[in-house]
């Protein structure tokens, strides 16, 4: 069973979608990536696992400025690939910037900064895998999934530096 509860902050509804194992998704609604909630999605309820409602009150918490990291059991499926640059997007400190060359240098593969775009870009856990760290070498804002006004507004609620 997938559950799902919605989370309204001050960049739009969020999805959060999980299964008995984690979080599965996290995905801002009015963005080009916005979750599919069908038939086989029921709405979080008494029997929903608890790290449903422990990802919304942690992704509540880090819009109100209280949280920095995240502490839940992810379930996010992916390329051996993609779950290597995942897993260094998890490492990128909050409030800090980082290039795709970086994170491609930072996975140890200097060469694969494109593949390294696309993995960042099939994140689904947004926020939570903080892919939105990723701006371009120049220090400029690219792509994603949320919306370039999403990102903008994730950054400056970390005081990250970044150019428009």
């Amino acid at each position: 069973m997938i559950y799902y509860d919605i989370l309204t902050t001050q960049c739009g509804d969020i999805a959060i979608l999980g299964n008995e194992r984690g979080i599965i998704e996290v995905a801002f609604q009015q963005g080009k990536a916005s979750a599919d909630i069908n038939s086989n999605v029921e709405k979080v309820n008494q029997f929903s696992p608890g790290h449903m409602s422990e990802a919304k009150q942690q992704l509540d918490e880090y819009f109100k400025g209280s949280r920095e990291n995240f502490d839940l059991p992810l379930a996010q499926t992916g390329t051996n690939f993609q779950s290597s640059v995942w897993s260094e997007l998890s490492k990128i400190p909050f409030g800090t910037t980082i290039s795709y060359g970086d994170l491609a240098n930072r996975i140890k593969k200097p060469a694969a900064v494109r593949a390294v775009g696309t993995a960042n870009g099939a994140n689904k856990l947004a926020i939570i895998v903080p892919c939105h760290r990723v701006i371009g070498a120049n220090k400029k804002l690219t792509g994603y999934a949320g919306g370039m006004g999403i990102k903008a507004k994730l950054l400056m609620l970390e005081g990250a530096q970044f150019k428009v």
